[in-house]
């Protein structure tokens, strides 16, 4: 799909590397010497979704000084990546879909539509169709934004890429600390395959780099990994009935559990930003 122009949705938990794999993509494409745009939804308050994304012209608004392009202008001939688009609401929604319908944007304080000629990859966590039944997410956009649908599965569900990745990691945080550690221990390997990985990959990069730091020796053992299996299996069960925002919703109870409502190592532990971890504490009701 890389070579086309198609609309891609990808889907998967937080942590699987849905932005290494839309970069990838980019990087595949007939557009890979253009700028590659990353916006992240989650982040981005509904009141600022149409200046940023859309751009706006002077005195459009109080400390609209200068006229100033949006995401999609600025994505021009590249590749516009909308990350988390799960969590916008159905007005910016709305919105959204008359812009990649007609592939125009009108700025804040104009009238006069501009042609945009982006490449489009947008990405979630979260059960779109699910959604869709719900009516918290319009069927009309889903069909717009998923010509292609990727599925990036957990990183349990990968393990002949747990050691291809951790050794991957070794040799980047090696580098980066200035440290002579040529490999991965068997038992720690075996620890690593045996881990079941509720952050997926960003939870094995974050792993592996404290392990880097702490070791003094010229290998990762077990003990350098500071493993604990049971932090969130007992209340993440795979595949018994729950779907994903369940098991989001317990991984992120258990974490602020952990560390005893310390929001800030609670997210650190799940791979989220401050912002999207108190997002998600508000959309869980925690």
């Amino acid at each position: 799909m890389a070579p086309t122009d198609a609309n891609v949705l990808i889907l998967g938990e937080n942590g699987t590397g849905k932005q290494v794999f839309a970069y990838e993509l980019h990087q595949q494409s007939l557009r890979k010497n253009q700028i590659f745009m990353h916006v992240d939804l989650g982040s981005l308050h509904g009141n600022l979704f149409e200046s940023e994304l859309f751009g706006y012209a002077k005195g459009a608004f109080t400390d609209a000084r200068e006229d100033r392009p949006g995401r999609f202008e600025l994505a021009e001939n590249g590749t516009l990546f909308l990350d988390e688009i799960g969590n916008l609401s159905l007005p910016l929604q709305a919105k959204l879909l008359s812009v990649l319908q007609n592939r125009t944007v009108t700025r804040l304080g104009e009238s006069k539509p501009r042609n945009v000629n982006i490449r489009l990859i947008t990405a979630t966590n979260m059960p779109l169709d699910d959604m869709v039944a719900k009516g918290t997410f319009r069927q009309d956009l889903l069909f717009r934004i998923n010509t292609v649908e990727l599925m990036l599965p957990p990183l349990n569900q990968r393990s002949d890429d747990i050691i291809l990745l951790a050794t991957h990691f070794l040799a980047s945080f090696s580098t980066k600390y200035h440290k002579q550690i040529t490999q991965i221990s068997d038992t720690a390997a075996k620890a690593l395959l045996a881990y079941h990985w509720p952050g997926n990959v960003r939870e094995l990069q974050h792993v592996l780099e404290r392990a880097v730091i702490m070791t003094d020796g010229d290998q990762i053992t077990e003990e350098d990994l500071q493993l604990n299996p049971q932090r969130f299996g007992s209340s993440v069960p795979a595949g018994k009935g729950m779907d994903l925002e369940d098991m989001e919703k317990a991984m992120v109870s258990k974490a602020i559990e952990h560390h005893k409502g310390n929001i800030s190592r609670a997210a650190a532990e799940l791979g989220l930003t401050r912002a999207a971890l108190y997002r998600r504490i508000e959309k869980f009701g925690l």
